[in-house]
């Protein structure tokens, strides 16, 4: 397919490199398949933005994963009945992990501490039918949740002491 006789003089070697990388990612390395449902969320994602952290209402968790550069913020507001009332994010990292962050966001808006501290990874990686190579988004994203509670219990303890 790429012999030497069809590449011309003025091919030059990135060109033909380049002609043999591209065609080794097609032949052995598909990239993963991004869902609909990613790409919603990617798109069009819920929740962004920030809350004020120095409210004692609010729980903050920034965790990140130093292997591929994703961070996220992920805010909870809880009124006094426990209830999450407001959810926010900020991600700065790939498109499978934005996704996560929003989709998290989602899911824990209008729910208890309780319910929201039984997210798992799994969960958020099947509904957004994640690749395994991805799982370390939803993991964060787990993560995220659950630094925002430990985040919102710390604050409480203070505020009743």
């Amino acid at each position: 397919l790429f012999s030497k006789s069809s590449c011309s003089p003025s091919d030059s070697l990135l060109s033909t490199q380049g002609s043999w990388l591209l065609l080794l990612r097609h032949l052995s390395f598909p990239p993963p398949a991004i869902t609909r449902r990613v790409i919603d969320h990617y798109e069009n994602p819920r929740n962004v933005g920030s809350l004020d952290k120095n409210d004692p209402n609010v729980g903050t968790g920034i965790v990140g994963a130093p292997a591929c550069g994703d961070v996220m913020k992920l805010q909870i507001k809880v009124d006094d009945n426990g209830k999450i009332v407001e959810a926010k994010f900020k991600t700065f990292g790939c498109g499978s992990a934005i996704a996560s962050s929003s989709l998290a966001t989602e899911w824990i808006n209008g729910k208890s501490i309780e319910w929201a501290e039984k997210v798992e990874n799994k969960d958020i990686a099947k509904e957004l039918s994640l690749p395994p190579v991805k799982l370390h988004c939803s993991m964060l994203a787990q993560d995220a949740i659950q630094a925002a509670l430990s985040d919102y219990k710390k604050k409480q303890t203070k505020k009743a002491q």
